[in-house]
C-alpha cells in the first residue's frame, strides 16, 4: 500500500536521526540509500525543466566564456537538448536554458532602421 500523498503545503516530516550516535556500518548505509535517492531526484527535475521547453522555441543561455547563445531548441536528449544555432549544435543542459524574450535581441546592422 503507497503512503498518502501530502499537499504543498503541508510541512515534510523530519527525521529524529541522532547522527552521534550512528556505527559506521550505519553511516554507510545512511550515505548509500541518500545517493540512491539524490541519483532518482535529479533526472525528475532535469525532465520537469525539460518539459518547460518545446521543439521549435527560441532560447537562450550563457556559455562557460560568457557568451550569450541565441538559438532553437531541435531536439530533446536523456539529459540534455540540443539547440541550432548560426553554425553550431550546442547540446546544453535544460537548467542553463531560458526563454528568450524580446528584449534579449540586440538590433544589429542589418536590422537598424534605414533613412529614407
Amino acid at each position: 500500500m503507497r503512503p498518502a500523498l501530502r499537499s504543498s503545503t503541508e510541512p515534510a516530516p523530519t527525521l529524529a536521526i541522532d547522527l552521534d550516535r550512528l556505527t559506521e556500518a550505519e553511516w554507510i548505509d545512511l550515505n548509500r540509500r541518500i545517493v540512491e535517492r539524490l541519483r532518482v531526484l535529479h533526472p525528475l527535475r532535469a525532465h520537469a525543466t525539460l518539459l518547460t521547453f518545446s521543439i521549435g522555441d527560441r532560447v537562450t543561455f550563457a556559455t562557460d566564456e560568457g557568451w550569450i547563445v541565441v538559438g532553437t531548441l531541435v531536439r530533446y536528449h536523456r539529459k540534455t537538448v540540443s539547440v541550432l544555432t548560426a553554425g553550431h549544435r550546442w547540446n546544453v543542459s535544460p537548467h542553463w536554458l531560458r526563454p528568450l524574450e524580446p528584449r534579449d535581441l540586440t538590433p544589429t546592422i542589418d536590422r537598424l532602421p534605414t533613412k529614407k
